[in-house]
């Protein structure tokens, strides 16, 4: 036994070292050896005992029956479930495609650490089937974590860092960003700005990828500003943006774009007529907003479905896949 594994009880993370496999591989052992190679399977279970590696509740529960729930886990503050309307649209999804299974999802929040801590637990005890993490930062713990203890998951985007290692579900990230430029561009709108999202989670990244290769030798750093997908972050950022002249900015996500509009109008200037305002998700806010924002829409019933018929194929030992989803541009008052 190494001296890592000496001092603290081994993980799948070790073993994986050990077997020179994955994570995913070393799971997919534990809970049943299907979709593994002979050779994966010989090395894992040669490292289990070299590493002296025991199974956790979680993966004996597996072996013997099933929990018949699922867990909806959302790493942010728990006021992001009731101010961000994209949460609710997939946590009722999950819900109902999961009802049609008989089966029960249980709402996780995971914001603090004392939360992270409580909530790990709580899954590595055997209490869910697998996890369908809805929002992913990069060098997340938990996720660290949940994956050192071989739990079942599937992310709702790219998780940053995690790319091969567990199964997702997303839409095009970066042509959706494209498209929705290119339409500006077609507008007429010369001087593009855009409020990105962090740039630790996948929608911030990728859809700031999106724009900046749609503009190409047009791209000026000096008009993208970062938000953190809040009203309030939108609206700081679109002050910010019109101090140096834009004439269109695209918001990551319809919040906002929404705090977007409430500095341009706050500026004494009119949308579109003088600033177009542009978002992503179509999760609500975007229709009734006055004006209406145009925005590319998620499939949010497709995303919920896809990501619990993705998890069950994960719990029954299928190795990580991506589905990716398309958008549509929906276009309405704003730009």
């Amino acid at each position: 036994m190494s001296e890592v594994t000496a001092r603290r009880k081994p993980t799948i993370r070790d073993v994986a070292v050990q077997a020179g496999v994955s994570r995913s591989t070393v799971s997919r052992v534990i809970n049943g050896g299907h979709w593994v190679s002979p050779d994966a399977r010989v090395a894992v279970d040669a490292a289990i005992l070299a590493t002296g590696y025991t199974a956790n509740h979680h993966a004996r529960s597996l072996a013997t029956g099933r929990a018949g729930s699922m867990a909806f886990l959302l790493t942010e503050p728990q006021q992001l479930l009731f101010d961000d309307p994209t949460f609710a649209l997939l946590l009722r999804g999950a819900a109902e495609a999961l009802a049609q299974r008989s089966m029960t999802l249980v709402l996780l929040v995971a914001g603090t650490p004392a939360e992270r801590d409580s909530v790990a637990h709580f899954i590595s005890a055997g209490h869910v089937d697998g996890v369908l993490l809805i929002s992913s930062h990069e060098s997340e713990p938990l996720l660290e974590q949940l994956l050192d203890d071989g739990i079942p998951i599937v992310s709702c985007g790219v998780p940053l860092g995690h790319e091969s290692e567990l199964s997702t579900v997303s839409v095009e990230e970066v042509a959706s960003a494209r498209t929705m430029v290119a339409y500006l561009r077609e507008k007429g709108y010369e001087r593009i700005g855009m409020i990105a999202g962090p740039d630790d989670t996948p929608g911030g990244r990728y859809r700031l990828v999106g724009f900046r290769e749609e503009l190409g030798g047009r791209f000026d750093d000096a008009l993208v500003e970062t938000g953190d997908y809040s009203f309030e972050s939108g609206q700081m950022a679109m002050t910010r943006l019109l101090e140096r002249g834009v004439d269109a900015v695209f918001a990551a996500n319809d919040r906002m774009a929404a705090g977007a509009i409430a500095a341009v109008r706050r500026a004494g200037l009119r949308v579109p007529e003088d600033v177009a305002v542009a978002g992503f998700d179509d999760s609500g806010l975007a229709a009734t907003h006055e004006p209406a924002i145009t925005t590319m829409r998620q499939p949010w019933e497709q995303i919920s479905s896809q990501m619990v018929h993705v998890l069950l194929d994960v719990i029954a030992g299928a190795p990580p896949r991506s589905v990716i989803l398309d958008t549509e541009l929906v276009v309405r008052e704003s730009a």
